[in-house]
């Protein structure tokens, strides 16, 4: 169990966590010397029901507010410490409005200096904190105690165990998550960060990415609520000693995330729901600014509302545009304060980490929000799918999740996921538009791929929408020809007398001379046709995908510009880069220099082959478009 002092400056919570530990978290020379804690402090200690229990004591001053959040986004349970000579104070409330923001539901109040009070007095100030603990900590209950005397303290110490008995273990599965909110070097060991495991677990040997930097390094040991260990698991303080070329203390910094290497994609525009406290004087409008706490990072922020600006005491949805990318997670809680740290302004959670530039505020935007607010994943996940297509992988890293079974109701296009309802209605929109270019162009093979990925909603990408292609095909639901689909039962044929002509025509399209076939002048020459006739009807062979037009009055049939590619690609194979020269191709088709550019030219304007001066290489995007 991690648990994370709050409470006002001078209050005592550094001398508590003394008497329960026996260490004094202050470790700084100017700490010492002015008796108020400044940054972060760390203790550890078994309190007796045989499990170590840490302690993030954090400062209570207004302007160390920030060094509070640092430490106070993993923690298990907060104990509230207010001095019973004083009462409830300005940081007292400004933490509680923090911990509710955090969504802390655990705690126990410390009523200390005790003994400096009368029954009076400690009753007094007990009413005042009943009145101001957020609904979240209403049962927590108020302990009166003397961290000088020792009185209170054994029942503090009972009340902790107790509490450290219910804290079920985080779950470990996942990848893992370290919010560093400490870096520095340990003479013989090297870099050591520190933090809080959000997710997963770490061992030594593992490879892990310092996020948003990207700088990868390798597990040298663990370190687990201050103990060396086999493996730090989620939930638990841990220290971790990395290596790797650039790991080094003034390269990781507070804030920065200790991850496994798939999780790594830093955001700076993140769409949130966000609730303003009540204290705020007016609503948040449009690009607001402030300054953002989120675990132990902290960075400028402009908020952006998704829809009316959001009034003192109100939820709404908002997109987060920030000073600098972050490393985060779909679900992390989040803190606003004002520019100048002098106030929290609210609070809320992370909710889509891509949030869009433009088209932010449409209807199906605040769907998107509204269904990504589902507490568990396979909920989350067939919400979203329900509205549009969702990637598979993005949705686990953005997550933090290990690979989940796809939920029933939800079917799998290649990466993408989608609803059932979305799927039949995908397929039912691509037979009616399929079945509409049929009844328009009958004399057509079928639909350009591209113009029917364009006529369908949703639209998916287009290597997804391939492989979408390809299911229906398997499925018997449509023919894939070239670039082409059709419906199965769609078939062109050319009238018997140009079949005859075309069947006159196709071999002198093949064999040893078709990679340089006739022009249409010379078939016309040969079979004494005029060239008008020759041509029409290799005009209709094309559209029924029979042969290809290379250039003006040159048609080679279709199986021979499959060929071709094929060959292509064996030419770009054979070169340490993937670029090549036209003569390496026509040599391989024993061909003359001009027709041989003239097919490249043609598969240049069909995009299957990239051009850089004199040298292409193959487009891999297009390289089934002859199939």
């Amino acid at each position: 169990m991690i648990v994370g002092t709050a409470g006002h400056i001078d209050h005592g919570k550094t001398a508590l966590v003394k008497a329960l530990t026996g260490v004094d978290a202050d470790r700084l020379a100017e700490e010492k010397a002015r008796g108020i804690t400044i940054d972060l402090g760390f203790a550890y200690a078994d309190l007796g029901g045989g499990a170590i229990t840490g302690f993030v004591d954090v400062p209570g001053h207004e302007r160390l507010i920030h060094t509070m959040l640092a430490g106070a986004g993993g923690i298990d349970l907060a104990l509230i410490v207010v001095a019973a000579d004083d009462g409830v104070m300005p940081q007292t409330r400004e933490h509680l409005a923090i911990l509710e923001l955090l969504g802390i539901r655990r705690g126990i109040v410390a009523l200390t200096k005790a003994d400096l009070a009368g029954p009076e007095r400690r009753a007094k100030v007990t009413a005042g904190i009943r009145a101001v603990l957020p609904p979240l900590l209403r049962e927590a209950p108020v302990l009166p105690l003397s961290a000088l005397t020792g009185k209170g303290i054994a029942a503090l110490r009972t009340a902790l165990i107790a509490a450290e008995a219910e804290t079920g273990g985080r779950a470990a599965q996942g990848p893992m998550r370290l919010a560093v909110d400490r870096s520095f070097t340990l003479a013989g060991a090297g870099t050591v960060v520190t933090g809080t495991l959000l997710t997963g677990r770490v061992q030594p040997g593992d490879s892990v990415i310092i996020s948003p930097s990207g700088l990868a390094a390798r597990v040298r040991s663990v370190h687990a609520q201050n103990r060396a260990a086999p493996e730090g698991l989620a939930g638990q303080r841990c220290a971790l000693n990395l290596a790797g070329d650039g790991v080094e203390k003034s390269a990781i910094h507070r804030g920065d995330v200790v991850l496994s290497p798939a999780l790594h994609a830093p955001t700076d525009r993140i769409d949130a729901d966000l609730t303003v406290l009540g204290a705020e004087a007016k609503p948040l409008g449009a690009w607001f600014p402030a300054r953002l706490h989120s675990h132990a990072v902290e960075v400028g922020a402009r908020i952006v509302p998704l829809g009316e600006p959001i009034a003192p005491g109100a939820t709404g949805p908002v997109q987060l545009v920030l000073d600098r990318p972050i490393a985060a997670a779909v679900g992390d809680r989040f803190i606003l304060r004002d520019t100048s740290a002098s106030r929290t302004i609210g609070g809320g959670q992370f909710r889509d980490l891509r949030a869009p530039a433009r088209k932010r505020r449409t209807p199906e935007r605040l769907a998107l929000i509204a269904a990504a607010r589902a507490a568990e994943p396979a909920m989350a996940l067939r919400a979203l799918a329900a509205i549009g297509p969702v990637d598979l992988a993005a949705f686990l890293r953005d997550r933090s999740l290990d690979p989940l079974p796809l939920p029933a109701g939800l079917g799998q296009i290649g990466p993408l996921v989608l609803g059932d309802e979305a799927l039949s209605g995908l397929r039912t929109g691509m037979a009616a538009a399929l079945a509409g270019f049929h009844a328009e162009n009958p004399d057509l093979p079928g639909m350009g791929r591209e113009r029917l990925r364009l006529a369908l909603h949703p639209r998916l990408p287009k290597e997804p929408f391939l492989v979408f292609l390809r299911q229906e095909a398997d499925a018997g639901r449509a023919v894939l020809d070239g670039a082409f689909v059709r419906l199965p039962a769609h078939e062109v044929t050319l009238a018997p007398t140009d079949e005859a002509l075309w069947q006159r025509l196709l071999p002198h399209l093949l064999g040893e001379g078709r990679f340089r076939p006739p022009r249409v002048r010379d078939l016309a020459g040969e079979f004494g046709l005029d060239e008008r006739e020759i041509r029409r009807v290799m005009k209709l062979a094309q559209k029924l995908g029979r042969a290809e037009q290379i250039a003006h009055d040159h048609f080679f049939a279709r199986t021979v510009t499959r060929e071709m590619v094929a060959i292509l690609r064996d030419v770009a194979a054979g070169t340490p880069d993937g670029w090549f020269a036209a003569p390496a191709f026509r040599d391989r088709l024993n061909n003359g220099r001009k027709v041989a550019i003239e097919i490249l030219d043609f598969f240049d304007r069909h995009g299957l082959t990239l051009r850089r001066g004199d040298l292409r290489r193959i487009n891999p995007h297009r390289v089934d478009l002859f199939d």
